[in-house]
């Protein structure tokens, strides 16, 4: 069988360049290429590291590693499932490695948890290439879309409790999903009292998308909150979430729900009360550039 090649890895590293980071690339040693294929929407590769795992790239930006995959997870999830009171219904647009979906499942409040993703190839390989993650396809109060979230968003109203958007970078499939039409038919998708979270970048790199992205959010919502998390294998070691919510009386900042300290540690490898609370709290020019 011919070794599979990828431009992106050159003499056993692979290397993350793009525009929206410019000037900085996330270097991992490569022990091996498992599988790369052209999908219908991007570029998919998934290679075994020498630290950090199995990773899975799209259009050649990491997605996730097995080591560090549960910062982001974790926190996408339980920022916004723990500011909801009781979350019963509840939708993952993007998240096609089933992590969130294996967070979304952690809280016993949850009847329902409906993925939409527009890609197949990263639900199947996933489920082949990153068991630890896509263990939560195997949940029975799971079900799986293979479509377009926007579409499908637009057949459901007044439905869910919180919906999570776990999408790539603003550029490709997933540029509409920073928009505000976007937030909008989320609105509607939501109960009284949902809650969303998205995947909002990151202030060292973004600051002016973040920026534009909570206004537009406090257009649509009247409580939308920054919060982060750090994570070693994203551009400039972190990246943020805004975490909206149609009940302007919520705060998200601080836990409605919470897990004892037993369950904290049987659950979780990140998040905590404690970090929930810490992930609001922002550093100088961050906190500036996005007060009112």
């Amino acid at each position: 069988m011919a070794e599979i090649t990828h431009p992106t890895i050159k003499d056993g590293w692979f290397r993350e360049i793009s525009d929206m980071w410019p000037g900085q690339a996330m270097t991992l040693k490569v022990n091996q290429i498992i599988h790369h294929e052209k999908s219908k929407y991007q570029d998919v590769l998934i290679f075994e590291s020498s630290d950090y795992g199995m990773v899975l790239v799209l259009d050649n930006v990491i997605q996730c590693t097995e080591r560090d995959e549960f910062a982001y997870q974790e926190m996408i999830t339980h920022l916004g499932m723990m500011s909801h009171p009781n979350p019963k219904k509840v939708l993952v647009i993007g998240g096609g490695d089933g992590g969130v979906l294996r967070e979304v499942v952690k809280h016993e409040c949850v009847e329902e948890a409906v993925l939409c993703d527009i890609d197949e190839a990263v639900i199947r390989l996933s489920k082949k290439y990153l068991p630890s993650m896509s263990v939560g396809y195997q949940h029975p109060k799971v079900k799986v879309h293979v479509g377009d979230g926007f579409k499908f968003l637009d057949d459901y109203k007044n439905e869910f409790d919180v919906i999570i958007t776990d999408s790539s970078d603003p550029e490709g499939p997933a540029e509409m999903l920073f928009q505000k039409p976007y937030f909008e038919l989320l609105k509607g998708a939501l109960r009284d009292g949902g809650i969303i979270t998205t995947q909002a970048e990151n202030p060292w790199l973004h600051m002016s998308m973040i920026t534009n992205l909570k206004k537009q959010c406090k257009e649509v919502f009247p409580v939308a909150e920054y919060g982060w998390t750090t994570i070693p294998t994203y551009p400039a070691g972190q990246i943020g979430f805004m975490v909206c919510c149609k009940d302007g009386s919520v705060n998200v900042k601080k836990p409605l729900r919470s897990w004892s300290t037993e369950e904290e540690d049987k659950l979780c490898k990140y998040y905590s009360k404690e970090v929930h609370e810490a992930a609001f709290v922002l550093p100088k020019f961050a906190e500036k550039a996005l007060r009112d």
